[in-house]
């Protein structure tokens, strides 16, 4: 082989090499399997939620306890994801005493704000249940200020009636006191009367016939 044909082949093959080295590796292949395990697992614990919701609303008041105790240590211990979800919503639950809205709503805006830690099942529940709970308490704080005004106006009214029942007895009062002078100078004028006509009367008894 020609020397120029021998250089042209050994040019070919470092490029070859060249181009084998600086192509990047494929991809790992995307493993939906476990994707998928991670969701049926995730729809398993949301189903077992619920049911701890329904038996929680239901239960007699020591059961309520254990039920709720046994939500809040398991989020103790791992205070994120799956199971802050189901304390929130154990938390959430109408019908026990240990229902805490607000604290439910808090627990619930963090998991929204970080939903990397959860599966799309467990992002889908938390939103829904926060969406009603904003309504909930938003709610509640509208009749709060509502009352709150009608208090602050009852107060008001049974001020104002008092002070006019107040000013009524004054006036009264005042009437009274017109009137108990008014007698009083009467009264004064009869015996200013009486004495000059005893006056009158004395005078003319002491002289001589």
């Amino acid at each position: 082989m020609p020397r120029s044909s021998r250089i042209a082949v050994l040019a070919l093959m470092l490029c070859g090499c060249a181009g084998l080295t600086t192509r990047p590796p494929p991809p790992p292949p995307r493993n939906e399997s476990v994707e998928e395990d991670r969701d049926d697992a995730a729809a398993v614990l949301m189903g077992n939620t619920f049911q701890t919701m329904q038996r929680l609303s239901q239960a007699p008041e020591a059961e309520q306890a254990e039920l709720l105790a046994a939500a809040r240590m398991s989020y103790e211990r791992t205070p994120q994801g799956g199971a802050q979800l189901r304390y929130a919503l154990l938390l959430a639950t109408p019908g026990h005493p240990g229902r805490d809205a607000p604290k439910a709503q808090g627990l619930l805006r963090q998991l929204v704000a970080q939903p990397e830690t959860l599966v799309p099942i467990e992002r889908a529940v938390a939103l829904i249940e926060l969406a009603q709970l904003d309504r909930e308490l938003g709610l509640k704080a509208d009749n709060d200020r509502i009352q709150s005004e009608l208090q602050r106006g009852e107060h008001e009214r049974v001020a104002a009636a008092a002070q006019r029942r107040l000013q009524v007895e004054i006036d009264e009062n005042a009437k009274l006191r017109r009137q108990l002078e008014d007698a009083q100078a009467k009264l004064d004028a009869i015996a200013n009367i009486e004495r000059n006509l005893t006056d009158r009367k004395n005078p003319a008894e002491g002289s001589p016939k």
